[in-house]
């Protein structure tokens, strides 16, 4: 009964990774998220927001506690995923990665390693 436990934990595993290193297509994150309906966004450290992207590549956040402040930006597609640019910050650009069933990992890539900057859920 051990090994087949293992066996099932292996497979599981095996699907997971390959599930979670597919990135969503520009196209698909805009169908997705860009069509002005809002969503939650949580940072790694636990804030979460309100996150609002419409067609014309406006973006707002609103924080849904005490902690965080509101911002409004702009987006738009690149070969990859997409990138930001929050009012008095620099562009950044992301992948999205499927996680689960309505939960998205945001992540930017620095060189070669990939920073989980949020995730995305509906």
């Amino acid at each position: 009964m051990r090994a087949g436990t293992l066996a099932v934990v292996c497979i599981l595993l095996t699907g997971s990774a390959a599930f979670a290193t597919e990135p969503m297509t520009p196209s698909d994150v805009q169908a997705t998220f860009f069509n002005g309906e809002p969503f939650t966004a949580s940072t790694p450290g636990g804030t979460k927001f309100k996150m609002t992207f419409t067609p014309d590549g406006k973006m707002t956040r609103e924080p849904l506690a005490q902690s965080g402040q509101k911002n409004t930006g702009k987006w738009k597609l690149s070969a990859k995923g997409f990138c930001t640019t929050w009012q008095h910050a620099k562009p950044s650009c992301f992948t999205v990665i499927p996680r689960g069933e309505n939960e998205w990992s945001v992540q930017k890539t620095a060189t070669t390693i990939a920073i989980t900057a949020a995730v995305w859920s509906k």
